[in-house]
């Protein structure tokens, strides 16, 4: 019952936290990233970018320049990826809600910044940032000076990757401070169903055959490294809650070991009315299995029932002055949970697997005994 349940809730919780995890990822990245072979840039974007919004599936199209920059304010410094997009298509490519001060609003020498970026600097709505341009440092033959930038808005998209990592400047004012006349870094789409891979793999194959000439990246891909992670944690951890379910089964072994001695007359006497090995046998693997349903049976109504009020227990635990998920920390109102019917599944084979070993080898006891050194013991 313990290792069932513990497996199930701590299972659920983890599919909770991946899904939160991937919802902001595919708020804030691009679903798929177009980008030149060579690592030139793109130029005819805007031709590009329009042939692409034709395809079905795709939601939004927007031609980008990002690039690794270093901002200062104060004599403090800080060196986030700068996003170089059209105005009107921020809003639409990038999922982060309504700016936590000022706007959106990308025309003239203006700077959105993330929250902890503006934290960190400390800036608010209004203030001057300057600019230092990666090609200061690449170019030997030309010198970039800094510009100064407002920031005109801040966001916020819940994830401190991003919050603390990106700032978001018009396209044409990144060209400049990038030393370029014209083109972009890359295309980033955004599809109607990313998480439906029949639909993703056709808007890939529609993108494909109408701009060849240019590499595709999913969002899969460029985060394969976090859900690789999260995929290894989220079953090595369920391996060894399960070995709380292993060791039940070794006191189910036990049991049964005990109960084929307490019972070695009764043996006998079942052995010389007729019973063969196989129903000796049969009569210890049941009482086993019947250990191990009603075990299974109780952990997945004890897991329900756990995840069910699973906030108010945090809650409860608060009030005795253990902080089990601060909000402040993670940033969500209450612990993220969802249950997977494959996990359950393959929980249940296991504890129902290594249950017919546990009794088998009881059960093999019981039917090699002798019928008439049973009868006299």
């Amino acid at each position: 019952m313990l290792g069932i349940a513990a497996v199930i809730i701590v299972r659920s919780v983890m599919t909770g936290f991946g899904d939160v995890w991937e919802k902001k990822i595919l708020d804030f990245k691009p679903h798929i990233t177009l980008m030149p072979y060579s690592g030139h840039v793109i130029r005819g974007e805007e031709e590009l970018a329009a042939k692409l919004r034709s395809i079905p599936g795709v939601a939004s199209v927007t031609p980008e320049i990002d690039s690794r920059v270093m901002l200062e304010r104060r004599g403090r410094v800080l060196a986030p990826i700068i996003i170089g997009v059209d105005g009107e298509e921020f809003a639409k490519a990038y999922n982060v809600g309504a700016p936590l001060a000022g706007t959106f609003d990308l025309d003239g020498d203006s700077i959105v910044v993330g929250r902890h970026v503006a934290r960190q600097l400390g800036v608010s709505v209004g203030d001057e940032v300057t600019v230092y341009s990666p090609k200061t440092l690449a170019s030997k033959d030309e010198v970039f000076l800094p510009v100064k930038w407002t920031v005109t808005g801040i966001f916020s998209c819940g994830q401190y990757e991003y919050d603390s990592g990106y700032v978001v400047a018009s396209l044409p004012n990144v060209r400049d401070l990038m030393g370029i006349e014209e083109g972009v870094f890359n295309i980033h789409l955004k599809t109607e169903a990313p998480a439906v891979p029949e639909k993703f793999n056709a808007v890939m194959n529609a993108v494909d055959r109408a701009v060849p000439r240019l590499r595709l990246m999913t969002w899969l891909e460029a985060d394969r490294e976090l859900f690789n992670a999260l995929a290894v944690e989220k079953n090595m951890t369920a391996i060894l809650l399960l070995l709380i379910s292993l060791v039940a089964l070794f006191c189910v072994m036990n049991t049964l070991l005990v109960l084929t001695v307490q019972k070695t007359p009764e043996i006998g006497l079942l052995k010389s009315l007729g019973f063969s090995k196989l129903q000796i046998m049969g009569v210890f693997m049941v009482h086993g299995l019947v250990q191990c349903t009603v075990g299974i049976l109780l952990g997945l109504v004890a897991s329900f029932l756990v995840l069910s009020n699973l906030q108010n227990i945090v809650e409860w635990l608060g009030t005795l002055g253990v902080s089990v998920f601060p909000e402040s920390v993670y940033g969500l109102p209450e612990i993220p949970h969802r249950i997977v019917v494959s996990d359950i599944a393959w929980a249940v084979a296991f504890v129902y697997f290594f249950g017919i070993v546990a009794s088998l080898i009881p059960a093999l006891a019981a039917a090699l005994k002798d019928p008439v050194k049973a009868l006299n013991e």
